[in-house]
């Protein structure tokens, strides 16, 4: 196990859908073990494969005190409740924008070991929970902003020391979740 650089806007590979996992194998229970400790180390509620360079569906979370991952997952809203809130990014490190989720979600995928797993939640778990998925699809929360507050955020980003490390476009991308 050990902490790996987050890659930040503007690596493509925050922008490619994850392949799903198919392999259930000590590789991918050392992933899931190097998200989290990964997670740990920058003070993250949740971190996709992607963050770290690695294209397959599998995200772990921490929130209210409880860790956990999903290999392959698949997030349904629950209800017509949306919640409005600041939303931060691992990936997008020093700020954070308000963002419309929804206030309660199911999610059903694997562990590690490949046994079926259902998370249902709201508030902030469901928030991280839609946050990493998203991630999965390539797509990051700026996205979700309407387009005045993107064009802010993007404007303002833009402006962080880290952003010249990379080479990078806005794109708007939206989940099918």
């Amino acid at each position: 196990m050990s902490v790996t650089p987050i890659r930040l806007l503007g690596d493509p590979v925050l922008r490619t859908p994850a392949a799903p996992v198919v392999d259930f194998d000590r590789e991918l229970r050392r992933l899931v073990a190097d998200l989290t400790d990964t997670m740990f180390a920058a003070g993250g509620a949740g971190l996709a494969a992607p963050q770290i360079g690695v294209g397959l569906r599998v995200f772990t979370w921490y929130v209210d005190g409880e860790v956990g991952h999903l290999v392959n997952p698949q997030v349904t809203p629950v209800g017509e409740d949306a919640q409005e809130g600041l939303e931060g990014c691992l990936s997008i490190p020093g700020f954070a924008f308000d963002c419309r989720r929804s206030l309660y979600v199911a999610a059903t995928g694997f562990d590690a070991f490949g046994e079926p797993v259902r998370v249902e939640g709201s508030h902030l778990l469901a928030r991280a929970v839609q946050h990493e998925v998203d991630h999965l699809d390539g797509v990051l929360f700026v996205d979700r902003l309407d387009a005045e507050a993107r064009a802010a955020a993007l404007a303002a980003i833009a402006e962080a020391e880290w952003a010249g490390a990379q080479a990078w476009t806005p794109r708007v991308e939206v989940s099918p979740h």
